[in-house]
């Protein structure tokens, strides 16, 4: 059984922006804004190489996730899970799959040249909400 539940996805699959936290090497919390969605049981996160979300959970898979609806923004879901895998593939193309739901737009338009796109899969481990009918 799939730990996100059905009222939780509707979250997920809507355009809501999400709260991310990673843990630095010193142990602190690193909070970043961004885009997500559900495959399956996972959710996934995009990102870039060099950026410090890649560095943190490479050396510690732990995150949190806290992401509330657009149309309620007291309907909320948070996750706390951990990053199964970092993967480069299929992340150029589920980039622009965001940038379609989050900017209206058929491609990635802040892609750097040379970036390398990386997607996180995301086991949660414990998934709590707050006003989610």
């Amino acid at each position: 059984m799939s730990l996100i539940p059905e009222k939780f996805k509707d979250i997920f699959d809507k355009k809501a922006f999400a709260h991310m936290a990673t843990l630095m090497p010193d142990g602190s919390p690193q909070i970043s804004v961004v885009w997500v969605d559900v495959e399956g049981d996972h959710i996934l996160v995009n990102t870039a190489e060099g950026r410090q979300k890649p560095g943190n959970v490479r050396r510690d898979a732990r995150i949190a996730i806290g992401v509330a609806s657009q149309q309620n923004p007291y309907a909320a879901a948070f996750v706390r899970g951990r990053v199964a895998e970092i993967t480069r593939e299929g992340a150029d193309a589920h980039i622009d799959r965001l940038a379609k739901k989050y900017l209206g737009q058929d491609t990635y338009p802040f892609r750097q040249p040379g970036e390398q796109r990386l997607i996180f899969r995301i086991e949660p481990l414990h998934v709590s909400n707050w006003g989610v009918e």
